[in-house]
């Protein structure tokens, strides 16, 4: 039994006249008639009665009916489901990201919006795990701030940064415009492990080397939240990067460094070989997020120079 017959007879059955059922088909009678007869042989059971004047569905017809139009909605759902794949319109995308930074949400909210029926899985990991996980094709997608270019892995920019410093509210230097990484000496630190992200984690600590500054690691913890936390408990100081400050912890207050502070880069990552047409299309939104953003932030510094 094909596909071809079954429509041959939800036609038949639904006009239940077989001139009607030729005509909607494009094709003659004589061979309609023949190809549901056959469909009847090959059943083993009658579909229709027949008389001159009419034609009606058995009981085994109307069974038969109810059957196939659930296979007919089936194939041709999963034909088009098929081709929404193949354009990346449809499908599981899993994306791993380290920090829910602002820019990110707003990239997996545009997705969301625009393909509907693409499913997000997300997954919140450090850098090092979400290189593992491209590496071992768990994820198609990472948000991480160590650049990637290899032979199996390409990364680009989606995000700038500075550095700001978390202190609890009521700590004495709270009270400064600006801190200067020079009054930081001896003061406790809470930072996440180094091998969880080794590029980040040297990123900073340089930053504070070059001004004569070692850090005094006295806690460690892997999210960027549970560290702000800490520091709202007065279990030690910290610095993150700028998009953080979007989470408004109560009992802390955020702090630019005198010093100037370096650009921290958010990247966006991918497999080379799993560029599939459903990753492109996530890229493109990235790239058009990132536009917006970097237009914005270049108008804001115009604008604020023009009233200086």
């Amino acid at each position: 039994m094909d596909i071809r017959k079954m429509r041959y007879f939800i036609t038949v059955a639904e006009e239940l006249n077989f001139s009607r059922a030729a005509e909607r088909l494009r094709m003659a009678q004589p061979p309609l008639s023949q190809e549901i007869r056959k469909l009847e042989e090959e059943l083993g059971v009658q579909l229709f009665y027949r008389t001159k004047r009419k034609v009606e569905l058995t009981n085994a017809g109307k069974v038969f009916l109810d059957g196939v139009r659930q296979i007919i909605f089936q194939v041709e759902n999963t034909i088009r489901e098929t081709q929404l794949a193949n354009e990346g319109k449809m499908g599981q995308l899993v994306v791993g990201f380290v920090d829910s930074t602002e820019i990110v949400l707003e990239i997996l909210k545009n997705f969301r919006e625009r393909f509907p029926e693409i499913q997000l899985v997300l997954r919140e990991m450090t850098t090092e795990q979400q290189l593992k996980a491209l590496y071992e094709k768990e994820i198609h997608i990472g948000f991480f701030r160590t650049k990637q270019n290899n032979g199996i892995l390409s990364s680009e920019v989606c995000s700038e940064e500075s550095l700001k410093l978390v202190l609890p509210q009521n700590h004495p230097l709270a009270s400064l415009p600006e801190v200067s990484l020079q009054l930081l000496i001896d003061e406790p630190f809470i930072m996440f492990p180094r091998h969880l992200g080794p590029d980040f984690y040297d990123f900073i600590t340089s930053y504070f080397s070059e001004q004569g500054v070692n850090l005094n690691v006295v806690q460690e913890a892997i999210q960027m939240q549970t560290i702000v936390n800490l520091v709202a408990i007065g279990m030690g100081i910290s610095v993150v990067p700028s998009s953080v400050e979007t989470y408004k912890q109560y009992g802390v207050i955020y702090k630019n460094f005198k010093e100037t502070s370096p650009k921290i880069n958010l990247y966006v990552g991918w497999r080379q070989d799993g560029q599939s047409a459903m990753v492109n299309r996530f890229l493109t939104i990235v790239r058009e997020v990132y536009c917006t953003y970097q237009s914005t932030k270049s108008n804001t510094i115009h604008t604020f120079s023009n009233r200086q």
